[in-house]
């Protein structure tokens, strides 16, 4: 179980927080988040790459010169692989680069994924309320009263994210915003400070406790 102090939009203490779930053992954690990013990362791939082969290419139907005589080596086609312009052997041609794993092992990758970065939340009070219109100053401001550094990477994860916070968080670079129910390995340990709400931390025990 993690404990950690929340605090509200001015930055002061004002309760503290619980989150318990169930994470890998030691010797099998790192491979266990290898696996998880591997497959987050291939499962993006588009897998549309495609060449065309000599069968393909457009042309060369006519044989470029005759079979003997000119000393140079036989030639059936201008579209041959060897020429410019030709087929390519080998090449690419569309697949899928999806990658399997069962879900509770993708539930223990979650939890052990964000209960390793515990030193690095910083918890805080829902602040939906506010936002009366997207105000991306204030966001920063809020970020700097939470102790966070002006160049550190935050993943900022809330319940249900109002539209002023999202459009506030998303004109920062460095601040990915993120629902609390849809949270992915690569986001957790790419970040370098996670914001989470009082709510997203409810969300998560409710969501991700269970296999």
């Amino acid at each position: 179980m993690v404990d950690c102090v929340v605090h509200n939009w001015e930055g002061q203490q004002v309760g503290q927080a619980h989150l318990q779930l169930k994470v890998a053992r030691e010797t099998t954690a790192a491979h266990l988040l290898h696996a998880a990013l591997v497959r987050q990362q291939a499962n993006q791939r588009q897998g549309t790459a495609s060449t065309l082969t000599r069968s393909e290419v457009r042309g060369g139907g006519r044989k470029p010169f005759k079979q003997k005589g000119t000393g140079r080596a036989r030639q059936g086609s201008i579209r041959t692989p060897l020429r410019p312009g030709g087929g390519v052997i080998f090449g690419p041609k569309p697949r899928s680069y999806t990658k399997a794993m069962n879900r509770k092992e993708r539930r223990l990758a979650l939890g052990t994924a964000l209960m390793s970065r515990a030193e690095d939340w910083v918890v805080v009070q829902e602040f939906n309320g506010c936002f009366s219109t997207p105000k991306t100053k204030e966001l920063l401001a809020a970020l700097d009263r939470w102790g966070i550094p002006g160049d550190a990477q935050v993943l900022l994860v809330l319940k249900a994210p109002s539209e002023a916070v999202s459009k506030s968080a998303r004109n920062l670079t460095r601040v990915n915003l993120i629902r609390a129910d849809q949270l992915n390995v690569f986001d957790l340990l790419h970040a370098d400070k996670l914001v989470l709400s009082e709510e997203a931390i409810t969300t998560i025990q409710e969501v991700y406790s269970h296999g």
